[in-house]
């Protein structure tokens, strides 16, 4: 008979994810993922299968915990300039104890090219942030917010570059200060 698991899966999944944000796909080891999780190498081979798969649900965790309020924050009331400014400050001010950068950023530079199943999973989340950028850009164009010259999906394009970039640049060593000359020059160019 089998035991029965006596951990939170849920906060294994959330250690680890933190674990792959912190240093990588690559970079983290199994023992990396032991200490992050308090399990043994048996207990998270035995649940998550491997490595892959515990990275998998890692993303699919991260991708589903910051996109819900992206999405909220682009379907919202707010004009569309303020959306993007949230968008870009998000960046700026990141949560206390969150590691630089982005997960989704970082697995799309270093498992993207290379690994189908997780760039299927990064092209899916990133249709949904930019559908849902769009969206909000054609209503703000509709609106008058922006001009009727400018192109919704063009400038969806452009805010999630900037943002990649802003998140780059922050995992390169780039201080509050200069994410926010990016930001000030994003928002004055649209």
């Amino acid at each position: 008979m089998a035991r029965p698991r006596m951990f939170d899966e849920d906060r294994a999944v959330e250690a680890a994810m933190r674990a792959f944000w912190d240093a990588g796909y690559e970079a983290t080891s199994t023992q990396d993922l032991c200490e992050a999780t308090g399990l043994g190498r048996s207990s998270i081979y035995n649940t998550f299968k491997s490595k892959h798969d515990l990275f998998e649900k890692a993303l699919r965790r991260y991708m589903s915990d910051r996109t819900a309020p992206i999405i909220a924050l682009l379907e919202g009331p707010l004009p569309v300039r303020e959306k993007i400014r949230a968008l870009l400050w998000r960046v700026i001010d990141t949560e206390a104890g969150d590691p630089i950068g982005c997960l989704v950023v970082n697995a799309t530079v270093e498992l993207g090219p290379r690994d189908p199943e997780i760039a299927d999973q990064l092209a899916r989340n990133l249709g949904q942030r930019k559908d849902a950028l769009i969206a909000a850009l054609t209503s703000a164009r509709r609106d008058g917010e922006i001009g009727a010259d400018r192109d919704p999906e063009a400038l969806a394009e452009f805010v999630i570059a900037v943002i990649g970039g802003m998140q780059v640049a922050a995992r390169g060593g780039a201080t509050p200060a200069t994410l926010e000359q990016i930001a000030t020059t994003a928002l004055a160019a649209l």
